[in-house]
């Protein structure tokens, strides 16, 4: 009997709206293939071409998660419930996603939502299960719609992602795990979007300090600075492996052992 292992495919590393809406990167979201179960994060425009490009299926999958509605995140949502449950054909699999994604201008269409197994509401603190991977939603984030990152528990392995929000304090906090994934938009701080920069980053990257830490969800700022270049620097700056992500790009966690 194979071994199982845990993997991550970023089916695309857009960041905000005008990399979006150009596709200077792809926002397809990103698959989670720990052990035998198989999760869909943030399904972004584009998600059902990529996963189809990387020969995923979305029959297969066990979840879609949503961190939060805006259209760069769930863009893609309503034809991948579609796809995973074969067109409403096969209930199943778990769709999560927070309450005003489902209440105040939903972004997932009443006529889907009796296709999946069932529909979860993530609140802050809130815990969860798909076969035998868990996952915690630990803080509400800062960001204009209701917004929630995760710490993914596996047999094998624990990760944080750490997505959209603006800097404050305590976020390190409230993440751990030997991998982290975390959203960098703006490559300066200052500006009036509820986005982490690459300074801030930086903080959260030293007081966490993971075995590695992966960058995505790039803005324009970070994408033209070459974000390969910045993580090369904060490696050498903090000590800690630091990757930039790329469209495609899939990273076997068995490198965190």
């Amino acid at each position: 009997m194979a071994e199982l292992s845990d993997s991550i495919t970023f089916l695309g590393t857009a960041g905000a709206r005008f990399v979006m809406i150009r596709q200077f990167l792809a926002s397809g979201g990103t698959w989670l293939n720990l052990g035998d179960t198989q999760i869909l994060l943030d399904p972004g425009p584009g998600s059902l071409v990529q996963a189809a490009r990387r020969k995923l299926d979305p029959a297969k999958l066990d979840a879609i998660i949503l961190s939060h509605k805006h259209l760069d995140h769930s863009g893609d949502i309503n034809v991948m419930i579609e796809a995973m449950t074969e067109g409403g054909t096969k209930k199943r699999g778990i769709v999560f996603a927070p309450a005003d994604a489902l209440e105040q201008d939903p972004v997932i269409l009443s006529y889907l939502r009796s296709y999946p197994q069932s529909i979860q509401v993530l609140t802050e603190g809130g815990s969860y299960t798909i076969n035998d991977v868990s996952f915690k939603t630990p803080i509400r984030h800062r960001h204009p719609v209701e917004t929630y990152g995760f710490i993914f528990q596996t047999p094998r392995h624990t990760f944080s992602w750490i997505v959209d929000t603006r800097y404050f304090e305590d976020l390190a906090s409230h993440y751990e795990g030997d991998l982290l994934v975390i959203h960098v938009v703006r490559l300066n701080p200052g500006a009036p979007v509820d986005h982490l920069s690459l300074p801030e980053v930086k903080s959260i990257i030293e007081k966490l300090r993971p075995r590695i830490a992966i960058l995505t969800h790039f803005g324009m700022t970070m994408w033209r600075a070459r974000p390969w270049e910045l993580a090369k620097k904060l490696t050498e700056e903090t000590g800690i492996t630091v990757i930039a992500a790329r469209d495609g790009m899939k990273f076997d966690l068995a490198e965190l052992d």
